[in-house]
């Protein structure tokens, strides 16, 4: 009788599901089944196009900063802005050490606070409204543009706002330098490292915490045993991601006094008292350079291969990205 009402029970499930199967496709046949289909080949559409467009950009660009590449790519990187021209061998190497040090400062600063943050909302925080209203703001600050960031940066670490516990920020970082700059665009970035993080972590099975739990297991011990392994290769992707957008930021950086000219301070990658110092970026570079290839002959060549060493810089932090997530996800299979 076990056995008979087991099989009973299979059918009763087989049959159930299906009718459920026959009459979604009851529904999504005739006129929704066909606005479905144009929809999805509309989507397919523009994204062939999106990438076509890219594609074109990015030959175009590459064409133009070929000749700059490929004649004197050691001195184009290893040069200054001291250069008065072209001519003298003008270089990108203090915009280079600038978006090192940017980089530095959000991966310092930025992805274990967002994380931490992250960690907090979802495992130990209450679920009511005083929750939910901050991961509104939090959301709501991710959409701010740049430059309101900037204004901010431009207030508390360059001005030295009068208010306690921001007043000695100036003094601390220098006024308008790299240290400045890396500090605004942590706080940038944050809020985007906070969604994603808390997005991979409400990927994790319920099952999994729970079992962990049935073994005795505390709730921290479940969160850096279990959690964070498992929400890894998300965590690293929106972070690592995020941190490519700061590096391709330009707005705040003009705000916080970022040097569009002549730049004579040359340190290595690892000068730690440049961090006080007058700064440039790659972005600062390219949109100066870009803005003078109207007036002197070769600087538009000079914009387009900072371009395409710019590109580059991302795409090596996209790439780690990646193989981050594949390895994070091979060890947690």
């Amino acid at each position: 009788m076990a056995i008979f009402g087991r099989l009973l029970d299979r059918r009763t499930k087989d049959h159930i599901q299906k009718s459920v199967t026959q009459a979604l496709g009851t529904k999504r046949s005739g006129r929704s089944g066909i606005l479905d289909t144009l929809l999805r080949y509309i989507i397919i559409a523009l994204l062939f196009i999106s990438l076509i467009i890219l594609a074109v950009l990015i030959i175009d660009i590459a064409i133009d900063g070929f000749d700059v590449l490929s004649s004197r790519l050691g001195s184009f990187l290893s040069g200054t802005l001291r250069s008065r021209s072209v001519d003298e061998g003008i270089g990108i190497q203090q915009g280079l050490v600038g978006s090192f040090w940017i980089a530095v400062f959000v991966a310092v600063f930025a992805f274990p606070i967002g994380i931490a943050a992250a960690i907090y909302l979802e495992e130990y925080a209450p679920k009511n409204r005083l929750t939910k209203f901050i991961e509104l703001n939090i959301r709501n600050l991710a959409g701010v543009p740049s430059v309101v960031y900037g204004l901010l940066g431009l207030f508390i670490f360059v001005k030295g706002f009068d208010v306690f516990l921001l007043r000695n920020f100036k003094s601390l970082v220098g006024g308008s330098s790299l240290a400045a700059a890396g500090l605004t665009l942590s706080i940038l970035v944050l809020p985007i490292v906070i969604i994603t993080a808390q997005e991979a972590l409400k990927t994790i099975p319920s099952i999994i915490k729970e079992g962990a739990y049935g073994v005795g297991a505390t709730k921290w011990q479940v969160i850096r045993g279990q959690v964070l392994p498992y929400a890894a290769p998300g965590i690293l992707t929106g972070t690592l991601l995020s941190m490519s957008r700061a590096i391709g930021e330009a707005a705040p950086l003009i705000l916080l006094g970022a040097v569009t000219g002549r730049l004579g301070l040359k340190a290595g990658l690892f000068d730690f008292y440049q961090l006080q110092e007058r700064f440039t970026a790659m972005p600062i570079i390219i949109t100066n350079w870009t803005q003078k290839q109207g007036r002197d002959i070769g600087f538009g060549e000079n914009a387009a291969a900072a371009i395409v060493v710019l590109l580059f810089f991302v795409l090596l932090i996209n790439a780690t990205a990646i193989l981050l997530r594949n390895y994070f996800e091979k060890k947690r299979a």
